[in-house]
């Protein structure tokens, strides 16, 4: 028997149909066109998940239950998306939606949980029971995973690691509160901080780098230009692992899991990235003397790790 996996994101809709070996074996995709009626972007996830089982040359009677990993908050005891910033959802009765159509067990995840435990599962994580991914994007994702089991909390939002704050009376967040780790660990973050060196050294690699527009710059542009060893690049480049380090290290600190997994684009930096932070976090962390010590790695399954965790959703 099959599963079929959504990853409902603010920019597109992918489904993937899963065997027993957690392989995909057929995909459909759709724009998410966002915001629009939540209607008509269900109506195109059913549409995507009919090509994905196309693709796999199965039918539905070959699947026996689907997940889906959407943004936002989610009431699983109703299945609903409670709250969606970016989908403008309120209350969208999402479970009921597919289920009425497909006539099979849904079960619904918030994406970065169902990204997390897609890679435990499926990924880097080789099974382990103690996971926590930390997605590097627009903000800091993050999804934890507990003994085997997804954390959410009392109102299925807890886990919200990008909201703790590492800056007393810091950088105002978009949530409310000040000093928030994503608002120094993010992309978003990164970029800010390399166009502010940018304005104040003209003569900086990164210029040329991003051809002289600014707005041409990404969370790579820093990195590569350290790599070459720009001064300024470097600079930008420590003072971000620093704070990523710091967000980190309190991970390490609260949950002590077996794994610590680093996915997003920033992520796809890999050793230059994670080697540093390693020693930050090594010398930082209460455990430092411990036998045992939390493994930080790079994520393997890149998009994939949506579908394949709300695949993998079950009570």
């Amino acid at each position: 028997m099959y599963t079929i996996g959504i990853d409902l994101g603010g920019t597109n809709i992918a489904v993937g149909v899963v065997d027993e070996n957690c392989k995909i074996i057929g995909r459909g995709t759709r724009k998410t066109d966002s915001p629009r009626a939540y209607e008509s972007i269900f109506a195109d996830i059913v549409a995507a998940a009919g090509d994905a089982l196309r693709h796999a040359e199965a039918d539905i009677s070959q699947v026996r239950s689907m997940g889906l990993g959407t943004p936002g908050s989610v009431d699983k005891e109703r299945g609903l998306i409670a709250y969606a910033n970016n989908l403008d959802f309120h209350n969208v009765p999402a479970v009921k939606l597919l289920r009425e159509r497909f006539k099979i067990p849904v079960y619904l995840e918030n994406d970065a949980n169902a990204a997390a435990l897609g890679e435990a599962r499926a990924g880097v994580g080789a099974g382990a029971k103690n996971f926590v991914m930390i997605t590097l994007g627009t903000g800091v994702g993050s999804g934890i995973i507990l003994d085997g089991k997804i954390l959410t909390g009392i109102n299925y939002a807890g886990g919200e690691m990008g909201h703790t704050v590492i800056v007393k009376d810091g950088k105002e967040c978009n949530c409310g509160r000040r000093g928030c780790w994503e608002k120094y660990a993010s992309a978003r973050a990164l970029v800010a901080r390399t166009q502010e060196a940018m304005d104040f050294n003209k003569g900086s690699l990164m210029w040329k780098l991003c051809d002289g527009d600014i707005n041409k710059v990404c969370g790579q542009t820093a990195f590569r230009a350290a790599d070459k060893g720009d001064k300024v690049a470097r600079n930008v480049v420590e003072k971000y692992i620093s704070y990523l380090a710091a967000g980190i290290t309190n991970i390490v600190n609260v949950f002590q899991p077996e794994m610590i997994c680093i996915g997003g684009g920033v992520g796809r930096e890999g050793e230059n990235l994670l080697a540093p932070l390693r020693e930050i976090v090594a010398r930082e962390r209460y455990s430092k003397k411990a036998e045992k010590q939390t493994k930080i790695v790079s994520a393997v399954l890149g998009n994939d790790a949506g579908i394949l965790g709300a695949a993998l959703l079950e009570d």
